[in-house]
């Protein structure tokens, strides 16, 4: 007996011994890249110096840390990053619902594709593209304020207005990614029994009473899901958008955690203190998708990890 269940478990390894080497370059991958290169957190202690190294830095124990509470730049950092993440994962999250509920609506087959096709794209072209393109939109010179102009408004200065820039880079980044988010929404649509939607004509339900009381219900568990999910990468407010549309003018409300720490450290050489950033935003990055994992559990009775 025992020969056996040693010669069944061999036979098992064998079988699995090609997905195994399937993975492997992707965990070798992730160890040299993410993994090692976390031993640079020890620079948040030192007054790291390129020409002296790691190991021969002065220890300065948390003083970066601590300094990045002193800055008057802190808070707004805080506040531009917290505010552009939130306004992505609200009105992202939104336009995507909205979109996947409609697209579910449409019965031809070769419109719906199209339809899909054209919405999605953004998706996949760089900011570095995509940047161009809004610029030349949303320039003062652009197509748009020609058209605020031909209505007899004032031009408005989108890149250049600390009151549009924030509100420009939600809008754009929505306009980008709601279309491929709306994919998970519109696979959770097909697991709503259409027996449901069938009893609810019967007693006479309009199309808005049946997205209200039946669809909205029956994607809620998902809903909640990619909310949670979400709210993890709150302090990624999207740096590649970010840097190619921003300018020193729109600072104040514009800069964000991941753009200060480039500025900080690889434009301003100060290494250990975009270091301290980076780290402070990890940690809390860290606190949130565990928090958000607890309430996943507790709204859905899943866990997301």
């Amino acid at each position: 007996m025992i020969q056996v269940l040693s010669g069944a478990r061999k036979a098992t390894l064998r079988n699995q011994l090609f997905y195994n080497a399937m993975v492997l370059p992707g965990i070798i991958f992730i160890v040299v890249f993410c993994y090692i290169p976390m031993s640079g957190i020890i620079m948040v202690f030192q007054d790291y110096s390129p020409a002296h190294g790691i190991l021969g830095s002065k220890f300065v124990g948390l003083k970066h840390l601590s300094y990045i509470f002193t800055l008057s730049d802190s808070f707004r950092i805080f506040r531009n990053t917290l505010l552009i993440a939130l306004g992505k994962i609200l009105l992202g999250t939104f336009l995507s619902i909205c979109f996947a509920v409609l697209l579910n609506e449409i019965r031809i087959s070769f419109f719906k594709k199209g339809i899909q096709t054209i919405v999605y794209l953004p998706h996949f072209l760089s900011w570095v593209v995509l940047a161009s393109v809004v610029v030349n939109m949303i320039n003062f010179d652009g197509p748009v304020n020609h058209l605020i102009g031909s209505l007899g408004m004032a031009k408005i200065n989108f890149l250049g207005d600390n009151r549009y820039f924030q509100p420009m880079l939600i809008l754009t980044d929505v306009w980008k990614e709601f279309g491929y988010n709306s994919v998970v929404y519109l696979a959770a649509l097909t697991a709503i029994d259409p027996g449901l939607y069938e009893a609810a004509a019967i007693d006479g339900a309009g199309w808005f009473r049946n997205v209200w009381h039946i669809t909205l219900p029956g994607i809620m568990s998902i809903i909640i899901l990619m909310g949670a999910m979400s709210l993890a990468n709150i302090l990624n407010a999207g740096f590649d958008q970010v840097y190619n549309l921003y300018s020193p003018l729109v600072y104040e409300t514009g800069d964000i955690l991941d753009t200060y720490v480039y500025r900080a450290g690889l434009i301003s050489l100060q290494y250990s203190f975009a270091t301290a950033v980076g780290l402070l935003k990890s940690v809390i990055g860290i606190i949130l998708m565990m928090s958000t994992n607890v309430a996943a559990e507790r709204l859905t009775g899943q866990r997301i990890y």
